[in-house]
């Protein structure tokens, strides 16, 4: 069992940049890949960013390919969000996911334990 905790959300003016974190607990963190995802309201929830166990490779969301970098610390058991350039369609509420697959990428349904959100608002 995984538990992920979300923070590092707020409101951010366009142009502007935040971190979101993931804290988590429980197994060996550094045997699982981990995602992050967002939904905005009345849409589905989409990929954002993902990266393997140890970070070597990362896979992003053409909307903010460029814009935002996925990094992790398996010493801290912390995985982080850079968001850079932030756009008013960036906003939604963001989850972290984990993965016991090496590599899920942007597929959902393989990422096994999920966090609650933090919420990102990007004003225009």
């Amino acid at each position: 069992q995984v538990q992920l905790v979300e923070s590092g959300g707020g409101l951010v003016q366009a142009g502007g940049s935040l971190r979101l974190s993931c804290a988590a607990s429980g197994r060996t963190f550094s045997n699982y890949a981990v995602g992050w995802f967002r939904q905005a309201p009345g849409k589905e929830r989409e990929f954002v960013a993902a990266g393997t166990r140890n970070g070597g490779t990362t896979g992003y969301a053409d909307s903010v390919k460029g814009r935002f970098t996925i990094s992790r610390d398996n010493a801290k058991n912390m995985v982080y969000l850079q968001m850079n350039s932030l756009k008013p369609e960036d906003t939604a509420l963001y989850y972290c996911a984990a993965s016991e697959i090496y590599y899920p990428e942007r597929l959902q349904r393989l990422y096994r334990y999920w966090g609650q959100g933090t919420q990102v608002t990007v004003s225009s």
